[in-house]
């Protein structure tokens, strides 16, 4: 079986509900884990809009997460360091956790929830930029996988 991500809050490539993002709530999303390969000994994701104006915004870098894990539950903390010993990194507003969609008003955005399955844990303080967290996981994946949402203002 091949890793996947999915969400219960919408489908691969459609709109993410607005609980999910700055107009709303914005909680993170759940997530699930489905297809976890033989040897994983913990999870790296990242989530960003590459079509904002300034370049690639950055919502969410959370790393070090036990490869036990199912999943990701609705609404996490947004501290440095989770009680499970995931860590965060920092978003582009330079802030820990989960920042949802907040488009300038136009053609909606992508968001790219990218997941790593690694080998073992990044072993980072919290507080890794995204660049530098993927430029790890990349160094230490069994296998990656990927789920897109869309969300836009008129």
């Amino acid at each position: 079986m091949t890793l996947s991500i999915r969400t219960s809050a919408w489908k691969d490539g459609e709109r993410i509900p607005t609980k999910h993002t700055a107009d709303g709530p914005d909680l993170s999303p759940p997530f699930e884990f489905v297809g976890v390969p033989r040897g994983t000994r913990a999870f790296a994701l990242i989530c960003d809009d590459p079509d904002a104006p300034v370049g690639t915004w950055v919502h969410w870098v959370l790393y070090d997460i036990p490869g036990t894990a199912k999943g990701l539950p609705e609404g996490l903390a947004v501290d440095a360091e989770l009680s499970d010993g995931s860590r965060h990194g920092k978003n582009s507003w330079k802030k820990y956790g989960y920042g949802g969609p907040s488009p300038p008003p136009g053609k909606p955005h992508r968001y790219y929830f990218r997941l790593y399955a690694l080998r073992e844990p990044l072993g980072a303080n919290p507080g890794l930029t995204a660049a530098e967290a993927e430029s790890l996981a990349k160094a230490k994946a069994i296998e990656s996988a990927q789920y897109m949402g869309t969300y836009g203002r008129t």
